[in-house]
């Protein structure tokens, strides 16, 4: 999670310390600051002051010290941790004792698993981080195979998106799955095994998500390929709107709204306060992966043009 080259999958069980591991295939697929105020230089670490926006409108009290602003915030990250680790190990075995049915009965989109994945993610982001979603009307319905992605921002963006219920799959760096509860949760949903630095991997991976997709499956990309650490929207690689291309099936833009901000890209131990707003847009067609590539990027920044 913390560059290029470290994209994670996300299955549900990716709690703590995992990171994204991003597609990036060989061929040309991708072309308010807080005012400080010193009391005094000597102790300029324990008492740097921070002002709320009760400050702003002029309360009196309204400066904390930033290290208990910090310290609730780590607070909050222990906890949502623990939760998720607890509620990952409970549902890991009921995808364990569902995963014969599941080869059996759904062997590419494998529905069940993924609905243990949207229960685990609800019940580790609800109780600490209210999210809004907006245009759920233009999911494609949970049998349509589809290309969905969006920006990327934070660790939590992957909970969010599992929140959604679509079984989409995605692409993580093999040492993942030597992870106990975490790498055999992710082996059981079918994620896309990838080696980093390794071209032929990367290709390899490319003709599996267009096998799942052409199967009736539906994949997930980050196309920035990394997360963005200052909100801004980064170029998109083509990977992505190459599969939609070539499976002619739909693109499904989601821009995420506030996760950034709760969970920084580096901070991922600490939990601000906040809320995260999902949107939804109308999915998109057509065969070539540049025009693809240009619109969902286009939507996307618009939505958050808007909100900036």
């Amino acid at each position: 999670m913390r560059n290029s080259n470290n994209y994670i999958i996300c299955s549900p069980w990716i709690c703590v310390g995992a990171s994204w591991h991003y597609f990036n295939p060989k061929e040309k697929f991708g072309g308010p600051c807080y005012g400080y105020r010193f009391h005094n230089w000597n102790k300029l670490s324990r008492y740097v002051v921070v002002r709320s926006e009760l400050a702003e409108a002029g309360t009196p009290d309204a400066a904390y010290p930033l290290s208990e602003l910090q310290l609730g915030s780590k607070v909050k990250g222990i906890f949502f941790y623990t939760v998720t680790a607890f509620t990952a190990i409970l549902l890991f075995v009921m995808m364990l004792v569902a995963h014969p049915f599941v080869l059996l009965l759904d062997r590419y989109r494998r529905k069940a698993h993924h609905l243990v994945a949207k229960i685990w993610a609800t019940l580790t982001v609800t109780p600490f981080v209210k999210v809004e979603f907006e245009g759920l009307e233009n999911l494609p319905t949970p049998d349509t195979p589809a290309v969905y992605v969006s920006n990327h921002q934070s660790f939590l963006d992957i909970y969010t998106l599992l929140i959604l219920g679509r079984s989409f799959k995605f692409i993580s760096k093999t040492s993942i799955f030597l992870l106990p509860i975490v790498g055999w949760a992710m082996f059981l949903m079918g994620t896309i095994p990838l080696k980093r630095m390794d071209s032929r991997s990367q290709l390899d991976c490319l003709k599996r998500c267009m096998d799942l997709v052409k199967k009736g499956a539906s994949v997930l990309f980050f196309p920035e390929g990394t997360r963005s650490r200052d909100g801004k929207l980064g170029a998109f690689k083509k990977g992505a709107f190459s599969i939609a291309a070539k499976t002619r099936v739909p693109v499904v833009p989601i821009t995420l709204i506030g996760t950034g901000k709760i969970m920084p890209a580096g901070m991922e131990g600490i939990l601000n306060p906040g809320s995260v707003k999902v949107v939804i847009h109308k999915p998109i067609e057509g065969n070539d992966p540049e025009v693809l590539c240009n619109e969902a990027r286009n939507i996307i920044a618009d939505v958050l043009n808007h909100q900036g």
